[in-house]
């Protein structure tokens, strides 16, 4: 048996003798996604949100005490507590409002369903609606098409990337936008040939135009839905998540429901930084790092390279089959250089959001001029198109390479007939996700949905990531079969990687004397159940510093 006893006070440093458990696991099987070999063990304790033992059924009930909860797993698979290592929960439960259109593949039906909910809101009321694809346009651009049966009550819908809205004409309007694209002199909202707006708005700062004037939730409001939504992340087998934003008033609302018993998951959070930003407002992001609760922590900033290829605003080498996709998010990219390398002085980790080739190959090489590259590990999350020559680097420089499969299986096809692959091209689609050759050439690969982008179920990502298509569309050939990743690898993705991404592989991860006690149970073993069955296994348990939550599904 591998023991080790931690005070209530210092947990990570104060040894004692026969401490007794809060809990203990038996009856089970570890995946320790340890690499030193031990005997396989079937039980652990836990004391104050740490592993104290891990062992045989013998030798951990020897860490019982008078109050110590015991739990028999009947055979069930414990691993480390499953992390996605990019998600939106916070941004998520704002741009999540009206009617889901994630399952909708054609304009038809997306606009029955808007219909449809136009029927369940007040005249006047905004109608709302999230995820939508552009793939149900076909060959034609984004427009109010969607809004042809509803008449004039005003409408806004976000699409799948989070980086693209559309607004009806009455929506435009409130918002003030109207006429022709000479009377309205904003970025991103997109005019056609004869200079009518169409209603599309592409990034942020055109993006809130619109939102803005829309009603709020309120404060009560975001708990709740915050509250609803971390539970069922929970209920997927997730103990914590990389959140890439933090938005005013965010840190309120975790104190609150921190304090309110409502936080099931481990939230590492990064508040953005954008191209304007000031010198002041770079300090305050340094300042940031210090806010913390138990089960979140700053800790890193966000920042974005480009868009996206679908609403053509990535940064690519050459222009996409649009003639779009050439300029950067910076203005000056050498501004973002400056930022970088500041906040990487100061001790602050970074997550880029870069996404085309020519903004990859600009963040490695700002990460390769960091003064302190064995003292932070920089992120770039997305890279969505990566050449050859750009694959070494990632290892070679420390970079994390965090990465969503279910973004390729979800909205690109084989035939490359959708919209991605088409504005890329066959050449640089054909380098789209490219996760095994990362792994392989010695990065560390972390994994994670992005929801709202795609759904949170970690089960669903380490399928897709195996097949290289929806677990459970077995009718749909596999996309770049080439990088699919092992059942072992696809894990670590969601285990040790983004402890080594967060810094924090010598308290989470792996299951070991010492670490949290933040664990996923399962009904079978994800390494050897086959891939297209994974996403159906059933979580029976997560554990979250020690405290159990139970799941029925």
């Amino acid at each position: 048996m591998w023991r080790f006893n931690f005070s209530p006070r210092h947990p990570e440093t104060d040894q004692l003798t026969h401490t007794p458990a809060d809990l203990i696991l038996t009856g089970g099987r570890l995946l320790t996604m340890q690499t030193e070999r031990r005997a396989p063990a079937t039980a652990l304790a836990v004391s104050n949100g740490r592993i104290i033992a891990v062992g045989d059924d013998r030798d951990i009930l020897q860490c019982r005490g008078a109050q110590t909860e015991r739990i028999d797993l009947a055979g069930a698979i414990v691993t480390p507590g499953l992390v996605d290592a990019h998600t939106h929960p916070l941004l998520g439960i704002d741009e999540t409002r009206g009617v889901d259109l994630t399952s909708h593949q054609t304009l038809a039906t997306v606009r029955s369903a808007l219909v449809t909910e136009a029927r369940t809101i007040r005249d006047g009321e905004w109608l709302l609606g999230w995820g939508l694809n552009p793939n149900v346009y076909g060959n034609r651009p984004v427009d109010q098409a969607i809004f042809d049966d509803l008449g004039e009550r005003p409408a806004f819908v976000t699409l799948f990337d989070g980086h693209s809205a559309v607004a009806n004409r009455a929506g435009m309007s409130r918002a003030g936008l109207t006429g022709q694209s000479r009377d309205n002199h904003h970025r991103g909202v997109v005019s056609n040939a004869h200079g009518e707006l169409t209603g599309q708005l592409l990034e942020e700062e055109a993006i809130n135009l619109v939102r803005s004037i829309i009603p709020s939730r309120t404060t009560e409001q975001r708990h709740q839905e915050l509250a609803t939504l971390l539970r069922a992340m929970a209920a997927t087998g997730l103990t914590g998540g990389h959140v890439m934003d933090l938005g005013p008033g965010d840190l309120k609302l975790l104190r609150s429901m921190e304090e309110a018993g409502d936080l099931p998951l481990r939230l590492n959070l990064a508040p953005w930084c954008r191209p304007r930003d000031e010198a002041d407002r770079i300090d305050e992001l340094i300042a940031l790092q210090s806010s913390a609760g138990r089960l979140w922590k700053v800790s890193m900033v966000k920042l974005f390279m480009d868009g996206t290829v679908d609403g053509g605003t990535a940064w690519l080498k050459t222009p996409d089959s649009h003639g779009a996709s050439t300029t950067a998010n910076w203005d000056d990219p050498a501004g973002y250089t400056r930022i970088v390398h500041r906040l990487s002085a100061a001790g602050v980790q970074t997550a880029t959001h870069a996404i085309g080739d020519a903004a990859v190959e600009h963040v490695l090489d700002t990460l390769a001029r960091v003064d302190n590259p064995a003292l932070v590990r920089h992120r770039i999350e997305h890279i969505e198109t990566l050449p050859a020559d750009q694959v070494p680097r990632f290892a070679q420089l420390g970079v994390i390479a965090s990465m969503q499969p279910t973004h390729a299986t979800d909205y690109t096809r084989a035939d490359r007939q959708d919209n991605w692959s088409q504005r890329l091209g066959e050449r640089r689609a054909s380098r789209g996700w490219c996760c095994r050759e990362l792994v392989d050439s010695g990065a560390v690969l972390a994994l994670g949905s992005d929801w709202p982008v795609a759904h949170y179920d970690p089960r669903a990502v380490i399928a897709a990531a195996q097949l290289r298509r929806p677990a459970g569309r077995p009718d749909l050939p596999p996309i770049g079969l080439d990088q699919a990743l092992t059942a072992v690898q696809a894990l670590r993705g969601y285990t040790v990687a983004p402890a080594i991404a967060s810094s924090d592989e010598h308290r989470a991860g792996t299951i070991a004397v010492g670490r949290r006690a933040d664990l996923t149970v399962f009904g079978d073993d994800p390494t050897t159940t086959p891939a297209a069955d994974v996403a159906d296994i059933p979580v029976t348990l997560t554990i979250v510093d020690g405290t159990v939550w139970r799941h029925h599904n």
